[in-house]
């Protein structure tokens, strides 16, 4: 389990923009890096058009995988937003969590995108903590 996940303010900046423009639908992405520090932030297309759910282009995300694998790289999370809410994993979220990562969840609050990072296993939901570097 991660208990701390590292970030750029690049990488920041860019699930915060991406989540914006994809507003009022949910936006996704990938997260890779090493360990538990980021490397690069690539965001998908959420193909099932939704404000309440995600669900990334299956090409897309194949190609995203290759090039992580490409890279040395390895999926260390996954970020999607919730344009109305919560500012933490749905059950839906919960429930179809697949891979062994932070899940990052983008809300907006007081006008302001926020994101707050949990890793999911067996059902239960821990809270990460988002150390964002200049």
């Amino acid at each position: 389990m991660i208990e701390k996940l590292f970030l750029t303010r690049s990488h920041w900046n860019a699930m915060r923009r991406h989540a914006a423009r994809r507003a009022p639908l949910e936006a996704c992405g990938l997260l890779a890096g090493k360990e538990a520090r980021v490397e690069a932030v690539y965001g998908m297309r959420n193909a099932a058009r939704s404000p309440l759910r995600f669900r990334m282009a299956a090409r897309a995300q194949w190609r995203a995988f290759c090039r992580i694998e490409d890279l040395g790289l390895e999926l260390v999370g996954i970020y999607h937003s919730h344009p109305i809410g919560p500012d933490q994993p749905s059950p839906t979220d919960v429930a179809e969590a697949m891979y062994p990562v932070v899940h990052l969840v983008w809300s907006p609050k007081n006008g302001e995108w926020q994101a707050r990072g949990f890793w999911i296993e067996g059902g239960k939901v821990f809270e990460v903590t988002l150390q964002i570097a200049q």
